[in-house]
């Protein structure tokens, strides 16, 4: 099993990203209003650098995060959200990254069956 987390920076692709999830069998994922730090950087001169660097940075983004069993719905999903949103390495378009999980307690067995 995986988290797969992604950090959606435009949330008008977020509705796309959901759907694509639920044709591919991933119908448990959580989505959590989120701001980047770019946000929160002061006005200081030490910091103009960083806040020049993150200048294509939104101030809003939706963070989506779910439990997904099989290593093929895992890759599906990555692809799908690479589709939607372009290739993730340019700047301001949004980060997506995976942890191993070892326990989940409290997910229904029947939303993302499957075999690694």
């Amino acid at each position: 099993m995986e988290l797969l987390v992604c950090v959606i920076n435009e949330e008008d692709k977020l509705n796309d990203i959901l759907s694509g999830f639920v044709e591919l069998g991933v119908t448990g994922a959580t989505v959590i209003n989120s701001r980047g730090m770019a946000r929160h950087i002061p006005e200081a001169p030490i910091f103009a650098g960083l806040k020049d660097v993150m200048a294509g940075v939104r101030p809003q983004n939706a963070t989506v995060f779910s439990v997904i069993e099989s290593k093929e719905k895992l890759e599906a999903a990555i692809e799908l959200v690479k589709g939607v949103c372009g290739d993730l390495t340019a700047p301001g378009t949004g980060i997506l990254f995976t942890l191993s999980v070892n326990q989940v307690i409290g997910m229904s067995p029947r939303l993302d069956s499957g075999s690694d």
